[in-house]
C-alpha cells in the first residue's frame, strides 16, 4: 500500500481520467489544476457519502515504474516569501504534497527551496502553488535549477538511455540519462545526463573534454557541455517585466505586419535578409560539416582498413619469428644430442685404450714373473745336482757359477728380444733354458 498524507480539500485515491493522464506524460500547469479540481469535487462527493473517511494522498500512484525519488528534477524553488518564514512554516505548505527530502530558506533574501518524492508531485505543487497568496504574498514557485546537469553530443547511432548512464557511471551516481529522439524515435546524436552531485558532473566535464572518451566500437569521442537550462513551461508572464520607460516606449505599437513602402518596412526586410544571410551560412556551415566528416568516415574506414591489414601481418611475422625461434632451439638441441654421443663415444675408447693398456700392463708383469721364477727354480736345480757329485766347491766357486748364469740369462733376453724388433715373426721363439755359458 502506498504512502498516504492527509490533503486537507483533496483527495487522489481516484485514478482515472486527469490523474491517469499526468502519470503517462509530463503535465502542464492547466492539466495539474484541472486534477486538483478534479479531485477537489471527488473530495466532496466522498465527504458526502462517509463524512468520516479521512482525506487522502495516495503518492504510490504518482511513481513511475522504477523511478528514483528526491532527485534534482523534483527540487523546487520557492520566491518572494513573507518575513519571518520558517521550513517548518514551508514544509506545512508543501505537506499535501507528501514528505520533503530537502527545505532550506534566505530568510535576508526571501526564497527557498524544497524537494519533494517525484516530478510529477513536484509538477502539481508547482501548478497549485505558484502565484498562491501565502500570509499576504503571492508566492513565485517553479522549477529549481539543476546544477549537475550535462548536455551530450555526437552519441552513436546505438547508444541507449542504459548506455549512457553506465558509461557516466564511473563519474559519480546518475539521476538520470536520456538519449534525446525525434517525433519517430529515431536517435538525434544529444542526450542529457543529471547526477547527484556538481563535484561528479564536474569530474565528468573536465574528463570528458581532457581526453576522447568513447562510448561504442565507432571511434568518434563525444562531446559534454554544461547544460543550458530554459523554462520552456512558464516562460516569460507579463508581471514579471519590468515595467520601465523603455518598456513603454517599446510598447507603444501593438503587433502589426510593415506597410509596403514605410520606414519601418525598408529596415525590416533589410533585417530579413541579414537573417536570411545568417540562415544560410548555418546552412553552408552544416552541409561543409557534413562532408568534412563524410570524408573523416572514410579514411577511417581505410585507415582502419590498413590497421587491420598491418596487425594481421605483424601477426604473421610474428608467427614466423616464433617457427624460426622454435626451428632453431630444434636445432640446438640436435647439436646437444651429437655433441653428448660425441663424449660419450670419446669416454669409451678411453676406456677401451685404458683397459688395454692395463691388460699389456698385465701381461708384461705375468712374463717378468714367469722369468723371475724360472731362473729361481734353476739356479736351485743347479745347486742340488752340484751338491749331489761330492764335488770340492767352495763357497766362492758357487758364487762364480751363479753369476755366470745371471749373465747368461740376460744375453738370451737380449738376443731375443733384438730378434722379435728385427723379425715380429720370430715373436715365438722360445728361448732354450738348456743354454749356459761356462767358463
Amino acid at each position: 500500500m502506498g504512502e498516504e498524507v492527509a490533503v486537507g480539500e483533496c483527495s487522489w485515491l481516484d485514478h482515472t481520467g486527469p490523474a491517469l493522464h499526468l502519470l503517462e506524460q509530463k503535465p502542464s500547469k492547466k492539466e495539474a489544476i484541472q486534477v486538483s479540481n478534479y479531485c477537489t469535487k471527488y473530495s466532496k462527493t466522498s465527504e458526502q457519502t462517509n463524512p468520516n473517511a479521512a482525506l487522502t494522498m495516495d503518492l504510490q500512484s504518482f511513481r513511475k515504474p522504477g523511478e528514483k525519488t528526491f532527485t534534482q528534477r523534483s527540487r523546487l524553488f520557492v520566491g518572494n516569501l513573507p518575513t519571518g518564514v520558517t521550513e517548518d512554516d514551508l514544509e506545512k505548505l508543501f505537506a499535501k504534497y507528501g514528505k520533503a527530502s530537502e527545505i532550506f530558506i534566505n530568510k535576508e533574501r526571501g526564497f527557498g527551496f524544497i524537494r519533494l518524492e517525484t516530478r510529477i508531485i513536484a509538477e502539481i505543487a508547482r501548478a497549485e502553488l505558484d502565484d498562491h497568496v501565502f500570509r499576504g504574498r503571492p508566492i513565485r514557485v517553479k522549477f529549481a535549477t539543476h546544477g549537475a546537469a550535462l548536455s551530450v553530443k555526437n552519441l552513436p547511432e546505438f547508444a541507449s538511455n542504459d548506455l549512457l548512464e553506465e558509461a557516466f557511471a564511473i563519474f559519480g551516481q546518475v539521476e538520470r540519462a536520456v538519449v534525446i529522439v525525434d517525433d519517430r524515435g529515431r536517435p538525434t546524436g544529444k542526450g542529457i545526463v543529471e547526477f547527484t552531485s556538481k563535484p561528479a558532473a564536474r569530474k565528468a566535464l573536465d574528463k570528458c573534454n581532457d581526453g576522447a572518451y568513447l562510448l561504442t566500437a565507432f571511434p568518434r569521442p563525444i562531446t559534454v557541455e554544461p547544460m543550458e537550462q530554459f523554462d520552456e513551461d512558464e516562460g516569460l508572464t507579463e508581471k514579471l517585466i519590468n515595467k520601465n520607460q523603455q518598456y513603454h516606449k517599446e510598447r507603444e505599437q501593438p503587433p502589426r505586419f510593415a506597410q509596403p513602402g514605410s520606414f519601418e518596412y525598408e529596415y525590416a526586410m533589410r533585417w530579413k535578409a541579414l537573417m536570411e544571410m545568417e540562415k544560410q551560412q548555418y546552412e553552408m556551415v552544416d552541409r561543409n560539416m557534413k562532408e568534412a566528416q563524410e570524408k573523416l568516415e572514410a579514411e577511417m574506414e581505410a585507415a582502419r582498413h590498413e590497421h587491420q591489414v598491418m596487425l594481421m601481418r605483424q601477426d604473421l611475422l610474428r608467427r614466423q619469428e616464433e617457427l624460426r625461434r622454435m626451428e632453431e632451439l630444434h636445432n640446438q638441441e640436435v647439436q646437444k644430442r651429437k655433441q653428448a654421443e660425441l663424449r660419450q663415444e670419446e669416454e669409451r675408447r678411453r676406456r677401451e685404450e685404458e683397459m688395454r693398456m692395463r691388460n699389456e700392463e698385465m701381461m708384461k708383469r705375468q712374463q717378468e714373473g714367469f722369468r723371475t721364477n724360472f731362473s729361481e727354480n734353476r739356479e736351485q736345480d743347479m745347486m742340488m745336482h752340484m751338491g749331489g757329485h761330492g764335488l770340492g766347491m767352495n763357497r766362492n766357486s758357487l758364487v762364480n757359477i751363479s753369476l755366470k748364469k745371471h749373465i747368461s740369462n740376460r744375453a738370451i733376453d737380449t738376443k731375443v728380444s733384438s730378434d722379435v724388433c728385427i723379425n715380429p715373426s720370430n715373436a715365438h721363439i722360445e728361448r732354450n733354458p738348456n743354454i749356459y755359458v761356462h767358463k
